[in-house]
């Protein structure tokens, strides 16, 4: 057949070579090992999780070569594409200070200059590359219907065949003659481009993987589909192309697509492209709830597969991101014990320490290490970032935290830069609750009363704070005040000697501290009780404190 002829026949628009597409799209000029690698997302819906964990991969995989990290957007889908799922995308990134090197950056607009980085945008390159492969005769027109390719898997199926799909004797258009397909063409029949694939039934291919160590698996024997009915490329051609001419030289992506590498490693070489290497990670996992097994984290039934439940709930990107990170590599700990205080983008990523099994995304030791994370945040910069969140997801809670800035600043800052900070708040959602005594009057309990403390002992322990009780003392001074109260009360002062005698007192200092505490309050357990005070001055304690001692 007259290859050349045909390539004409199927892309007369076609000027441009693949040579042409050398010289705008050469290789990158990075330092010896600096790894290039791409996230390539389909603007389907939100980010998930699992591809934050991705995306990080690339990211830190390049940086960690002092090479180059892009955003390609995969959109040659278009029944599966929702609208302006670009922009959920991005913001998701955004959201966890995720940032590529290169790539599309916001709906329509982009950086870098190996694009554009949108497949849509790209057509006259698959095109270009197409057209070669017809030439070398790598590549086809098929014009087999919906009803012809059911009636084939049909077929496959009643012969018991192996492999299913479109190859050797069931390959009904690889062999049509010039004239054939001429006269097809001129009927105006649709068609698609098929890959001619030389893979055999007998052979298989051994490759790489870099954290998985030599796969084997048999040859690719399908002709798969490389330019559908539409012009618009497949993700596996698209892929190819792609990957080719913007130089990726790491392909990292979720192990479901080791089953795919054959037909890649294929293309490549047919294209006459160097195969890049291939990294394939686990899938983020959680265990179910009902059954007690691991299973995928499901759109449908888990709301954190969705990054944006994250943002919902308020997580600092750095605790998301320091998670992850101990999903990622087996000694980041280990290192973040070394390195405290350091950037957690800083840390020396290794794909090689990336494990082979599912990742376990476990949200109780998320909201540990947030906890942690946020215990060692200035309390100015959580009064940017809870007002922030409050302003889209609390609007009635922003209107009261952000009236006196200074106030609520004071509030985050209680027990906070001290060596052993509290740990009370793991995310953003939290705090409305957490601060709402310093807001709104609270409702004591009195069955939350010590239980040593009866209610007429509570009234006098109210009693006696009302008519002592000093702002101005610092919290060593206010507690040595509260056991000079003690001995008319009938409590020890000392905790220790009460505890020689309990038969003795009634109780000790800290049932005082207790009371008071639960009257001003309305809770048993709250950061320091002298600065709350302080915070609310004195009229507003003194009110509280007669408000419970009524209810008793």
């Amino acid at each position: 057949m007259d290859n050349i002829k045909l390539a004409d026949l199927l892309f007369p628009d076609v000027k441009l070579t693949p040579e042409d597409l050398e010289v705008q799209y050469p290789p990158r000029e990075l330092p010896e090992g600096a790894r290039v690698t791409r996230f390539a997302p389909s603007p389907t819906g939100y980010l998930h999780i699992g591809g934050l964990f991705g995306a990080l991969t690339d990211v830190l995989a390049a940086r960690a070569s002092k090479g180059v990290s892009y955003l390609r957007i995969e959109d040659t889908d278009k029944k599966r594409e929702v609208d302006d799922g670009v922009s959920a995308i991005i913001k998701g990134f955004e959201a966890f200070g995720v940032e590529f090197t290169e790539g599309v950056t916001g709906f329509g607009t982009e950086k870098g200059d190996y694009g554009p980085y949108t497949q849509s945008q790209r057509v006259e390159i698959y095109h270009t590359v197409a057209k070669r492969l017809v030439e070398n005769g790598h590549a086809y027109p098929c014009f087999c219907t919906a009803e012809e390719l059911s009636a084939l898997r049909e077929r496959q199926e009643a012969e018991g065949a192996l492999i299913r799909g479109y190859f050797g004797k069931y390959a009904k258009c690889r062999d049509l003659s010039l004239e054939e397909i001429e006269a097809k063409l001129a009927a105006g029949l649709p068609w698609v481009l098929r890959f001619r694939s030389e893979g055999s039934e007998d052979r298989r291919i051994v490759f790489e993987d870099l954290i998985r160590g030599k796969i084997e698996m048999p040859e690719n024997i399908i002709d798969e589909v490389l330019l559908k009915s539409d012009g618009i490329p497949t993700y596996h051609f698209a892929h190819v192309c792609d990957d080719h001419f913007m130089r990726t030289t790491h392909v990292i992506r979720a192990e479901e697509w080791i089953s795919s590498v054959p037909k890649h490693i294929a293309m490549f070489k047919a294209c006459g492209y160097r195969v890049p290497k291939y990294v394939h990670t686990a899938q983020v996992m959680k265990v179910d709830d009902e059954t007690g097994d691991k299973r995928k984290l499901s759109k449908r039934k888990d709301p954190e597969a969705a990054v944006s439940y994250f943002v919902e709930k308020g997580f600092p990107r750095e605790a998301l991101i320091e998670y992850l990170l101990t999903l990622l590599n087996s000694n980041f700990e280990d290192w973040r014990r070394a390195n405290p205080n350091a950037d957690a983008m800083d840390f020396p990523f290794n794909l090689k320490k990336m494990g082979t099994s599912g990742c376990l995304f476990d949200l109780l030791k998320l909201t540990d290490v947030s906890k942690n994370v946020i215990s060692h945040m200035k309390a100015a910069d959580i009064y940017d970032r809870v007002a922030a969140w409050a302003k889209d997801y609390a609007p009635d809670f922003y209107a009261v935290f952000t009236a006196d800035p200074a106030f609520s600043t004071a509030i985050l800052n209680i027990d906070r830069e001290v060596p052993k900070p509290r740990k009370d708040i793991a995310k953003w959602d939290e705090v409305p609750a957490y601060l709402d005594f310093f807001f709104n009057e609270p409702d004591a309990d009195p069955a939350l009363l010590p239980e040593r403390v009866s209610p007429e002992d509570a009234k006098g322990i109210l009693a006696c704070c009302c008519a002592h009780y000093e702002p101005g003392e610092d919290k060593d001074a206010w507690f040595a005040r509260m056991k000079t109260w003690c001995p008319a009360l009938g409590f020890c002062p000392e905790v220790k000697e009460y505890k020689k005698n309990p038969d003795g007192f009634k109780g000790h200092v800290g049932d005082l501290s207790s009371v008071i505490r639960l009257a001003v309050t309305g809770r048993t357990n709250t950061p320091d009780l002298c600065t709350i005070m302080q915070l609310l001055g004195k009229e507003k304690v003194a009110k509280r404190l007669n408000a419970f001692a009524a209810k008793l």
